[in-house]
């Protein structure tokens, strides 16, 4: 099954239980549109290289398409498609006024120099013309692109548009860096929302997170700032892997010390202060919470098999598959779904995206209030759901979002 079978077998799965508008599901069962651009970038070496980069933009009743723009080997259409829909259910989910989209260029950037990204997004972006627009498409970080790219969009964008005009588009990029409009929080942003929800968790549990341990999968910005966040709450950090390998240690692990071993050392390999342990080891640590957080990794049968824990956190898109998830939920281990748990670059996009619209500049505390104002209310609203209908948490979080979609085609109705 591919990602797209997958996504819209979730839709159709939560569009059962909630009794969808039979026309809406059909709306919602394709994307509104998919551009492919075919373009030539010259290399450091004078080689001219035609590289290909997709657009899909799934839908936008409830606001301009939004979504990440990817740099990965071999992401096609089928990749870019199914982020797109995700995207699309995430910000209805979250109650945020974008669509869903999702753009990826067939690029290995390890494999690239700086002057020849900036000459690949350069060409891309020219090439997409009128499909992005800061009130139309909106673009922002994801696998394998970074700020910088997205100055790199931003001006590019900018150079199409009339003088009068250039100065009113910062919003056609979100995840800028902070002298170009970027918002504050931003960095944080992503772990602080697993950080939120297991912390709304462990409310419902009776438990006290000052007493939890977890193990972690992944130590990039998201899972190490989760770990810092969850370790300054009092949580214990039994075990971490990456691709380097994977570490424990049984009286807990230092994220704060790791991030700055692992940005020195690339990597947690030979951390001097827990012991080396394998991957098998890694997932029967027993702990109470386990957090996925690497967006290459996804839960396999081997961790619904093997984990002792309690609840997994997604730290990371599109993480589980039905079978894995059924087997977990077997186990009596329940799941915090990436709709929630993976969020929170999201909303802080958005905050950027309304700052730079109104040439406003909010504080970092301004932008966590927010934040946590509005996750704690979405996942509220997911629980009664769950409850109201006798569902998991993810279809419930889903339906909280095609229920806003609904409403919004069954207000406007259908053009013509």
């Amino acid at each position: 099954m591919t990602s797209y079978d997958e996504a819209l077998r979730q839709l159709n799965q939560a569009a059962e239980r909630m009794g969808l508008d039979p026309d809406v599901r059909k709306i919602l069962s394709q994307t509104a549109s998919e551009i492919t651009v075919n373009f030539p970038v010259k290399m450091d070496d004078g080689e001219v290289r035609m590289l290909t980069g997709h657009l899909a933009q799934h839908n936008n009743v409830l606001g301009p398409f939004a979504g990440g723009l990817r740099y990965q080997e071999a992401v096609d259409t089928d990749d870019v498609r199914a982020l797109a829909i995700r995207m699309t259910w995430k910000h209805a989910v979250l109650g945020l006024p974008f669509g869903g989209a999702m753009g990826g260029v067939d690029v290995d950037p390890l494999r690239c120099s700086p002057a020849e990204l900036e000459r690949t997004t350069r060409r891309f972006t020219f090439g997409l013309g009128g499909n992005i627009g800061p009130e139309y498409g909106v673009l922002c970080p994801e696998l394998g692109t970074n700020g910088q790219i997205m100055a790199w969009i931003l001006d590019t964008y900018a150079s199409t548009m009339s003088p009068h005009e250039r100065n009113l588009c910062g919003h056609v990029v979100m995840g800028k860096p902070a002298t170009l409009g970027g918002s504050a929080g931003r960095e944080q942003a992503a772990g602080q929302a697993i950080v939120i929800m297991l912390n709304e968790w462990a409310r419902h549990e009776q438990m006290d997170l000052r007493q939890v341990t977890f193990l972690l999968q992944g130590f990039g910005a998201t899972g190490s700032w989760a770990a810092r966040l969850l370790a300054e709450r009092g949580a214990r950090l039994l075990a971490v892997e990456d691709a380097s390998g994977a570490i424990a240690h049984p009286d807990g692990i230092d994220p704060g010390d790791l991030d700055s071993y692992a940005r020195q050392r690339g990597g947690i390999e030979g951390y001097p202060k827990a012991s080396p342990t394998d991957h098998a080891g890694f997932l029967s640590t027993r702990a109470d919470i386990f957090i996925p957080a690497s967006p290459q990794k996804p839960v396999s049968r081997d961790h619904a098999s093997t984990l002792r824990v309690r609840v997994v956190a997604e730290g990371a898109d599109s993480l589980t598959d039905r079978e894995t998830e059924a087997l977990l939920r077997e186990r009596g281990i329940e799941i915090l779904p990436d709709l929630l748990c993976h969020s929170g670059a999201t909303i802080v996009y958005y905050y950027e995206w309304l700052q730079n619209r109104r040439s406003e500049r909010w504080e970092a505390e301004e932008v966590n209030s927010k934040m946590r104002r509005l996750l704690l209310s979405v996942y509220e609203e997911a629980r009664g759901i769950a409850s109201e209908l006798h569902t998991d948490l993810r279809s419930a979080a889903l339906i909280v979002g095609l229920r806003r979609i609904e409403t919004a085609y069954l207000k406007r109705g259908i053009f013509p």
